[in-house]
């Protein structure tokens, strides 16, 4: 590919309160090219965008960039308040020739606009009414249609479904055949081998490699990011879950006929201590809505759920004096407090036992906090840093360690792996494994089913709110839960 930058950065350098996010960073991105930006979380990438696109000031260091820059960010940006149609043409709305908003103008093309990308809701809604995965293709929509020479794509497949994330292959190439130029962070191999030209690796806020990707092995990209020899990952870097330990053991954990029209009917889950379950389903097939359903946070229409054969109150609070946590999918709106440090967010959740008549004990606090930093390596200057400094994967530590130091029963997984890259995914998913040989009963909702086929001992096939059926054992292959989506399809067939 001829050389053409469009983006030159020479011996950047950028700190935050004394840690050093950038660190003499090179980096070089040319007219028409797929440039892989890879890195485990806090390696500096989201660092390097922000000052790519002016949001932050390098310490030192130069940047040359020609041309418009539109970014896509892993957590959907836009107005939730405001409809589809008014966030899709936000700053650029047609005006008819009062120069007035051309709403019905608007509304139409957006309706058009969105069809290429799979999306038909009512564009007249909010936002905010659509799912997360559905929010981030509107993102991408108004990012691709901004006239840019440069798109820069932050975790854009994180919250997306597979059909969703081949239409989004497809948007990217036909960028790439016009002539836009594409930095591509994403900690999903498969996609970066399937698109991108070129890669660029970050650890430590260094620059430690940059060349072609289809040159490098995906084994020694993982060194790279991870800093460890290639031996030492073959060694490591596969988990066991899964083992029988539990067989014999009752369920901890049961939820029975949880309905609550339309998003899920009749759904049943049983887990036994020391047992990892997964829920499996395309977007939209009652996930999520099953997690919310056994914490309380989703009214019911009928169902029952009971904690060691015990009926569970239907709320939040009785939920979580039963001995049931939940990690939410969408951490920024449903997890961390972005203002409050790094120990207020963890100890949150266990406040009510940490005090004694009123007082709360701040040695408690500090061991606590101390000991899932390190247990979990999550990377911060202090724990009084505030959350909101820190990478999207160590944000979703801080919330995972919230809920473990509240020491519960049964553990309630929505996406854990979302947005994080391929070190710290690694890492979750043997802390999972850890936590089920300890005994804590696991439910892991996932959109990748290899990590749910990895990580489960058993599957729990949904599909439009309805278990579609439930696998385990040699029964734990792609085939057969893509088989048993299929069959659910082909009974709705034959049923008109």
């Amino acid at each position: 590919m001829p050389t053409d930058p469009v983006i030159e950065v020479a011996g950047v350098t950028k700190t935050f309160a004394g840690v050093r996010a950038l660190d003499d960073v090179d980096f070089t991105l040319n007219r028409g090219e797929i440039h892989a930006l890879v890195g485990e979380n806090g390696a500096g990438k989201s660092t390097l965008i922000k000052v790519l696109t002016g949001i932050h000031s390098p310490d030192s260091g130069q940047i040359r960039r020609t041309g418009r820059i539109s970014t896509i960010y892993q957590e959907v940006n836009l107005v939730p308040l405001m409809s589809v149609a008014a966030n899709l043409f936000l700053g650029r709305e047609p005006r008819n020739r009062l120069g007035l908003i051309d709403r019905a103008r608007r509304d139409a093309e957006a309706a058009e606009l969105l069809r290429g990308y799979g999306i038909t809701a009512d564009v007249r809604s909010p936002l905010g009414t659509l799912a997360v995965g559905e929010q981030q293709m509107v993102a991408l929509a108004r990012a691709v249609e901004a006239d840019a020479d440069v798109v820069i794509m932050d975790e854009p497949t994180s919250s997306l479904e597979p059909r969703e994330v081949e239409t989004l292959l497809e948007v990217v190439r036909k960028l790439h055949e016009a002539g836009i130029a594409i930095i591509y962070v994403s900690h999903r191999m498969d996609e970066l081998y399937r698109i991108c030209d070129t890669v660029t690796v970050l650890r430590d806020g260094r620059s430690v490699h940059s060349g072609p990707l289809r040159e490098l092995p995906r084994i020694e990209l993982v060194s790279l990011m991870l800093g460890r020899s290639v031996n030492e990952i073959r060694k490591h870097g596969t988990t066991a879950f899964g083992e029988d330990h539990h067989a014999d053991t009752q369920p901890v954990l049961e939820a029975l006929d949880l309905t609550s029209k339309p998003r899920i009917n009749g759904v049943n889950v049983a887990i036994r201590p020391g047992e990892v379950v997964g829920l499996a389903g395309l977007l939209g097939s009652g996930r999520t809505e099953t997690a919310k359903a056994i914490i309380g946070a989703l009214p019911l229409d009928h169902g029952t759920v009971l904690v060691a054969g015990k009926p569970v109150p239907h709320n939040v609070r009785a939920a979580t004096r039963a001995g049931i946590s939940m990690l939410a999918e969408d951490r920024k709106t449903e997890g961390i407090i972005p203002n409050l440090s790094v120990r207020e967010n963890i100890v949150l959740a266990a406040l009510p036992r940490l005090g004694r008549f009123g007082v709360i004990s701040r040695a408690k606090q500090d061991r606590i906090v101390d000991t899932f930093v390190r247990r979990l390596r999550i990377k911060v200057s202090s724990p009084e840093q505030k959350v909101a400094e820190l990478s999207g994967g160590n944000q979703q530590k801080v919330l995972l360690a919230r809920w473990l130091c509240s020491e519960p029963r049964i553990l309630l997984l929505d996406e854990p792996t979302r947005g994080i890259d391929v070190g710290a995914k690694a890492e979750v998913q043997a802390l999972i494994d850890e936590l089920a040989k300890e005994g804590l009963a696991v439910l892991l909702i996932s959109s990748e089913l290899d990590e749910l086929l990895d990580g489960a001992d058993r599957l729990v096939v949904l599909r439009d709110g309805e278990v579609a059926g439930e696998l385990e054992g040699a029964q734990l292959s792609r085939e057969h839960v893509l088989a048993a989506i299929a069959a659910e399809v082909m009974d709705d067939a034959d049923s008109h």
